[in-house]
């Protein structure tokens, strides 16, 4: 059975059938699904799809690109969900430099504020980093990141970077970018990484794999991921998936 570890069912994307896609992962071979919050609004549709399925979890936290018009007294009602039985981590969070308009200062702020909390309310951490890799490795530096426990999602940094980071304590997110031409980079984190600091995730409705790119993605595309992870490392696909599930509920402290 798989886990995706990061997924987005609250996303416009499912909109016109979300309920029949949720409903098929099981049978589709998908035993859990962490549905991960970035907006002020996933903070309750997030939830609220954890309520109705059996096999879906969610977290609590604020992406960095959607924080600009909020202050940090909204950490409030991330704190607040953090209660919910079903939530298993902070996140996503982080730091997001892709963008010519970006408020680096600002991302920092609650990016720090969030591993504030996540210490205190003892949970691990879902991270984002895109093209900040120095400023994301400083900061979860500084906070001891591993002693809190998380993941860095969607991985998109050096293999030595990785080992860094495995090295402090925290699991790698491997998804759909793993199977393209392109993903070099990580195709060699997932060679050289011991296979227990890999979790799979979709990310989705983003980065489907191959051949499915450029299309919706969605959990049932996670056989591609783990037939290409099976690839690269010479064995087999369901040596993968026993042990990237069991992965994904030591990073989540669910019972096994």
């Amino acid at each position: 059975m798989i886990f995706d570890t990061h997924a987005h069912y609250d996303d416009k994307a499912f909109d016109e059938d979300r309920d029949e896609l949720l409903s098929s992962l099981p049978r589709g071979g998908v035993c859990r699904v962490v549905n991960v919050t970035a907006s002020e609004a996933s903070l309750v549709e997030s939830p609220a799809l954890a309520r109705r399925y059996d096999h879906v979890y969610t977290s609590a936290g604020l992406h960095p690109t959607e924080i600009y018009d909020l202050d940090l007294s909204v950490l409030s009602r991330v704190e607040e969900l953090c209660s919910y039985e079903k939530t298993v981590a902070i996140g996503e969070i982080g730091l997001d430099y892709h963008y010519p308009d970006t408020d680096e200062a600002r991302q920092k702020e609650f990016f720090e504020a969030q591993l504030d909390m996540a210490r205190r309310v003892g949970l691990p951490v879902i991270i984002h980093s895109r093209d900040a890799a120095k400023d994301t490795m400083d900061i979860l530096k500084y906070y001891h990141a591993g002693d809190i426990g998380g993941v860095v999602h969607c991985y998109s940094y050096s293999p030595e970077m990785a080992r860094e980071y495995v090295e402090m304590g925290l699991y790698i997110g491997v998804g759909g970018v793993v199977t393209y031409k392109n993903g070099r980079k990580l195709k060699e984190c997932v060679e050289c990484l011991p296979i227990e600091s890999i979790v799979l995730e979709t990310d989705c409705p983003y980065l489907a794999p191959e051949p499915k790119r450029g299309q919706r993605n969605s959990s049932l595309n996670l056989s591609y991921v783990v037939a290409q992870i099976a690839h690269i490392r010479g064995t087999e696909m369901s040596e993968i998936e026993d042990t990237t599930l069991r992965n994904a509920m030591n990073l989540y402290r669910m019972e096994q």
